[in-house]
């Protein structure tokens, strides 16, 4: 099985940067599409960021130029930087993985971005 673990929320100002982290332990080698997801309170859970095996990346219309996703499979780890803050950032941001096929997906506990002044 793969474990993941999210680190780097907490509370920032508007404008402000985080860097949030994602550590993945277990088999990781069926680790295929690695995803950042968010939830704000009342609002349905929605993809931020995505990044390939290979890299290739996709974003949220409302992240783009303003997040970044990379990963680095030698550590099973993955980020997101996030700059330019708005309060609407403001959510649970969750690690989510793709495994191989028919294994599905595995979700990290989450870590809380705050954006208030």
């Amino acid at each position: 099985q793969v474990q993941l673990v999210e680190s780097g929320g907490g509370l920032v100002q508007p404008g402000g940067s985080l860097r949030l982290s994602c550590v993945a332990s277990g088999n990781v080698f069926i680790i295929n599409t690695m995803n950042w997801y968010r939830q704000a309170p009342g609002k349905e859970r929605e993809l931020v960021a995505t990044i390939s095996s290979d890299g290739r990346t996709d974003y949220a219309d409302s992240v783009k130029g303003r997040f970044a996703i990379s990963r680095d499979n030698a550590k099973s780890t993955m980020w997101l930087q996030m700059n330019s803050l708005k309060p609407e950032d403001t959510a649970r941001y969750y690690c989510n993985v793709d495994l191989q096929w028919p294994l599905g997906k595995r979700w990290g506990q989450g870590t809380q971005v705050t954006v208030s002044s």
